[in-house]
């Protein structure tokens, strides 16, 4: 019986794309390539291998350790998170359409890689790895497009802070700039790096659309345009290879920690969001009023506040992400409602025919946020989830005027806890990638409650008599 790597390397077309990129490697003088996958936090891990090997590598692929999905961390126990030493190793195998040479080394190449289980393992053997992001994204857009005739197109806003590195090379917590919003004179201090960030983004098909300057320091957004959930989140990831690089080029640190600096807005990365039946955008208005999505919309709002709580686990996924949410004064969404374009609410219509989820942060994996926001839509579309009326007032208004609104979570811990109770959002992490996800996350949780901080000690230190 034929396995999920079998049919992958007998894919219709794929020889002919695979001598396509020969040819360009032929062409361009590539002589290395990078074999790349997303792990659980959305670091990008993998291997590389000179050029000359690029036919075996796409019909035989690479191996590598189960773990490499989890960094390959230990807990604090010690133990390897998700998998163990004596686990088998992961098969990885180049998709050629995403083969794009690196515009800063012009002999260096990447290709996006799905990950399967190894060959020979007893149990589903050759099948897809589910603790591969990447291909669960992919996986779970299509079973939602099947199932539904619809599918997600998203932007991200990726917010970041450029700050200095000091003598020996390392980051300050300092900015490159000073923290004016929206101010073009910052702005314009950081245009060597803007330049760098957009001349690479466009080599290798990002579409830059708009930039400006945040209110914090060295704070900036670059945008690229929106696309399907699968290639928005490789754009992300993509972008984020690219700040890196222009961080090594021009001496700054790009900075995607959501809160380095209180008292000043955090790394926020909204998703703006709509659902298409192909080319036909589902949720534009059905009535004169622009402001009120389609009906999917609206069902589509309403799965999303349904499980608010477990989604804020996986799109506010670090322990820091939640100082973002306790920093008050600096719009960040605690308040489980919806409106247009009112952004004290978790979600906003930012315009006909999209909405903007706005509990999500520059730490978050793509792969996993856009796989949730699908299955909290689809619940949504299929329960029919009424999202009730937009909330037009200013949401700390309105609940000193009576209403009664739900908090999301406020602590990584409680928001793992919501996500344990959640089946829907569980199934955006199939198989093995909750487990995974789960020991990662439980154990960052827990080993920041045991530890003693500056905070600790400047607060109890003196603490008696």
């Amino acid at each position: 019986m034929a396995t999920d790597l079998d049919r992958f390397v007998a894919a219709e077309g794929r020889d002919e794309m695979i001598a396509e990129v020969r040819r360009r490697i032929d062409a361009e003088g590539i002589t290395y390539i990078y074999y790349q996958f997303p792990s659980v936090t959305g670091r990008i891990m993998g291997k590389g291998v000179p050029a000359a090997h690029w036919e075996s590598m796409a019909r035989k692929g690479f191996q590598l350790v189960y773990g490499a999905t989890a960094n390959l961390f230990t807990d604090r126990h010690g133990d390897y998170i998700g998998y163990g030493p004596e686990a088998a190793e992961l098969v990885g195998l180049p998709e050629p359409e995403t083969f794009m040479p690196l515009p800063w080394d012009g002999k260096v190449a990447r290709v996006w890689c799905a990950c399967f289980r190894n060959r020979e393992e007893r149990e589903d053997p050759a099948a897809f790895l589910t603790s591969d992001c990447r291909g669960n994204l992919k996986r779970i857009q299509a079973q939602f497009e099947a199932s539904t005739g619809l599918h997600l197109r998203a932007g991200a806003e990726p917010e970041m802070m450029w700050l200095k590195l000091k003598e020996d090379g390392t980051p300050d917590v300092d900015g490159v700039t000073k923290p004016y919003c929206y101010h073009i004179d910052q702005f314009s201090e950081l245009q060597p790096i803007i330049h760098k960030v957009i001349e690479y983004g466009q080599a290798m098909g990002l579409d830059m659309i708009q930039g400006d300057h945040e209110d914090a320091p060295g704070q900036i957004e670059l945008n690229f345009n929106f696309d399907r959930a699968e290639r928005t989140a490789d754009n992300l990831s993509t972008f984020r290879q690219i700040c890196r690089q222009v961080g090594r080029e021009l001496g700054a640190f790009p900075c995607f920690m959501p809160k380095p600096f209180m008292g000043v807005s955090a790394n926020g990365c909204h998703h703006n969001i709509s659902l298409w039946r192909g080319d036909e955008n589902a949720f534009m208005p059905e009535t004169a009023d622009q402001q009120k999505p389609s009906q999917i919309g609206l069902w589509a709002i309403g799965g999303i506040l349904e499980h608010l709580g477990a989604l804020t686990a996986v799109t506010a996924s670090t322990v820091n992400s939640y100082r973002r949410l306790w920093d008050t004064g600096f719009w960040a969404p605690v308040f489980a409602d919806w409106g247009f374009q009112n952004r004290t609410t978790a979600l906003r219509v930012s315009a006909p025919g999209r909405f903007e989820y706005r509990s999500v942060d520059s730490a978050v994996n793509p792969y996993l946020s856009m796989a949730a926001l699908i299955m909290a839509m689809w619940d949504g579309i299929e329960r029919k989830l009424d999202p009730g009326e937009p909330e037009e007032r200013n949401i700390y208004a309105a609940m000193e005027a009576g209403k009664q609104v739900q908090k999301i979570p406020m602590t990584f811990g409680d928001a793992l806890d919501a996500l344990e109770a959640d089946e829907v959002i569980k199934r955006a992490l199939p198989g093995d990638m909750y487990r995974v996800f789960m020991h990662y996350k439980r154990d960052e949780w827990e080993r920041y409650c045991a530890t003693v901080t500056d905070w600790d000690v400047k607060e109890y230190l003196d603490v008696l008599p």
